[in-house]
């Protein structure tokens, strides 16, 4: 069987995915573009938004691999015309994560002071970070609500709703952010950080209530909770435990970066955040291509389409590599104006403006990585990806990155074992994606 994939129906998954994948990073972005640029304390208020949000980052990579899941799994019934057979198991997967993030917010909130002490956190830095933490918290449930409503959507082939949603939150987090971070003259007293926190959880509630509404006025897939357990609940399970151990292995590689940064002095934590913030987004933009490969994947593997799942490997390496250099020349000639719109610290925008070019040089290598990694989450080799991940964290980075440190390399250090780190995800994820479909593509 073949098909001829072209570059207008990847876009058409690609674009409004990237769009929505972009909202997320954004989100942070605004937070520490508006907290970097208050009048008092504007430094350790930065990298107080940096600390904690590596840490949301980890709960939500950790508990948010339900989109993965269930989009593989639903893709995969789609591809098979047989949908029906998967319909109740969006809600099943939607209650046993919720579940989860409640007990989440029980087990840190007490203990939000001794977490980020952990990260080095200290002082003016720690006081800002237990209070933003005890705030932006509480929206937990509701973006893990969201990404497993993303995750239908995509398992349907549909990136155009959850663009729609991702807008809308971006939008109410932009507005009421500088409301609320700034104040308005007469109305509003500001609130600084804590402010930025109250913005990102109605952000969060608006989207987890547009979210529900189209799934049920635009799709045949329930939000009532119906039991016993759907039958690919098993495999939805192994697969969200491969991806739990995968995203650990993930947040060990962010939470040595922070930590060494925080260990340096403010400037370099602050420094730090701006470039992982804008790493993050190149990361999400790459993203839109990755989620084309999640979404088609499922579908061809669940069709037996092994030439098309080939021509699709192919076409999204060129269009990655591109996105990424396209990324890497804007970053170039917006080198300066980029780190003048977080923050005015000159030691800030120093140590930013001496590694912002290793972040640059990562983006076309963290294309192919990201896309073949949509691709393998796409088929459901989870437990492959896992042990990818394992390797590039544990072989690769973490004795780079302790090497660097003690050789006194800071910043330069982390980011440049962060690109060896990338490297090591995506170069076996191409080989083993050959080896197992050149074969069966020849055959067919």
């Amino acid at each position: 069987m073949t098909a001829s994939i072209s570059l207008r129906s990847i876009n058409k998954l690609a674009i409004p995915a990237l769009i929505s994948g972009v909202s997320e990073p954004i989100l942070s972005l605004t937070d520490a573009a508006v907290v970097g640029n208050i009048d008092f304390n504007a430094t350790e208020s930065l990298a107080a938004v940096g600390i904690v949000t590596t840490f949301l980052s980890m709960l939500i990579w950790v508990l948010g691999q339900t989109r993965s899941a269930i989009s593989s799994i639903v893709s995969q019934y789609v591809g098979a015309n047989n949908l029906e057979s998967v319909k109740n198991l969006p809600v099943q997967a939607i209650f046993l994560i919720t579940s989860l993030s409640i007990l989440i917010i029980l087990g840190t909130y007490p203990f939000a002071e001794t977490i980020f002490k952990l990260y080095n956190a200290s002082e003016v830095i720690l006081e800002y970070c237990v209070d933003y933490y005890r705030i932006r918290v509480f929206g937990f449930p509701f973006t893990l609500f969201v990404i497993a409503v993303f995750g239908t959507f995509r398992g349907l082939q549909n990136t155009y709703f959850p663009m729609i949603i991702a807008l809308v939150g971006t939008i109410v987090n932009v507005i009421l952010d500088i409301v609320l971070v700034y104040g308005i003259n007469g109305f509003i007293e500001p609130m600084n950080i804590v402010g930025a926190a109250y913005a990102s959880i109605a952000a969060q509630l608006v989207m987890a209530l547009l979210a529900a509404y189209l799934l049920l006025t635009k799709t045949s897939i329930p939000l009532r909770l119906t039991f016993p357990f759907n039958k690919e609940m098993k495999k939805f399970i192994l697969m969200i435990l491969n991806l739990f151990v995968r995203t650990i292995a993930l947040n060990v590689t962010l939470y040595y970066a922070s930590a060494f940064s925080t260990s340096y002095g403010a400037e370099y934590i602050a420094a730090y955040t701006i470039a992982i913030n804008l790493w993050f987004l190149g990361a999400f933009i790459i993203d839109g291509y990755a989620s084309a490969g999640n979404i088609l994947s499922g579908k061809f593997l669940g069709a037996k389409n092994y030439m098309a799942l080939i021509e699709l490997s192919q076409k999204l390496i060129r269009y990655g590599i591109l996105v990424g250099m396209t990324l890497g020349v804007i970053g170039a000639l917006l080198y300066y104006p980029l780190g003048a719109l977080f923050t005015n610290d000159q030691n800030v925008l120093i140590q930013f403006y001496d590694i912002f070019w290793i972040v640059l040089i990562m983006q076309p290598l963290s294309a192919l990585a990201f896309i073949f990694d949509g691709i393998f989450k796409g088929l459901g080799k989870m437990k492959y990806l896992r042990n990818v991940l394992l390797f590039s964290t544990f072989i690769i980075f973490v004795p780079l990155v302790f090497w660097f440190d003690s050789s006194g390399y800071k910043l330069h250090g982390i980011f440049i074992a962060m690109t060896f780190w990338i490297i090591a995800r995506g170069t076996p994820l191409i080989i083993k994606f050959r080896q197992l479909f050149l074969p069966l593509a020849q055959k067919g």
